[in-house]
């Protein structure tokens, strides 16, 4: 039971941040293509994969708060369901070239941003 408790610690916390960001990105940058939820799907990627090289690396985290920054945390920070959604009203309003590049820049630049995370906390 403590366990879900500390999962819906981080998830509440990482919702309001995500929450925060993607609002200040969204007032200060017009786009097409949803910024804010980009931007909080690839810092959460590469929180990710900073937490994922620090555990490997240096054992620091508590199987808690392992569990509270990436199922809790990161988990509640990074929007695969609003980016999911957001693809799908790309469809269905025909605009297939920012369907295509959102995704594609989704798609790579958090692949990039994990293997970063984990590369600085390897390597330094």
């Amino acid at each position: 039971m403590i366990k879900i408790l500390i999962i819906g610690l981080g998830g509440f916390l990482g919702t309001i941040c995500r929450y925060l960001l993607q609002e200040f990105i969204n007032k200060i940058i017009t786009s097409p293509i949803p910024l804010g939820t980009l931007t909080t799907n690839i810092l959460g990627s590469f929180f990710i994969g900073i937490i994922y090289a620090l555990s490997e690396k240096n054992n620091i985290f508590s199987s808690e708060l392992k569990v509270f920054l990436t199922v809790g945390f990161c988990g509640g920070f990074t929007t695969f369901s609003s980016f999911t959604y957001e693809n799908l009203n790309l469809l269905k309003i025909g605009d297939f070239l920012n369907f295509f590049v959102y995704t594609s820049i989704s798609i790579i630049l958090g692949l990039l941003a994990v293997f970063g995370g984990v590369f600085i906390i390897k390597n330094f």
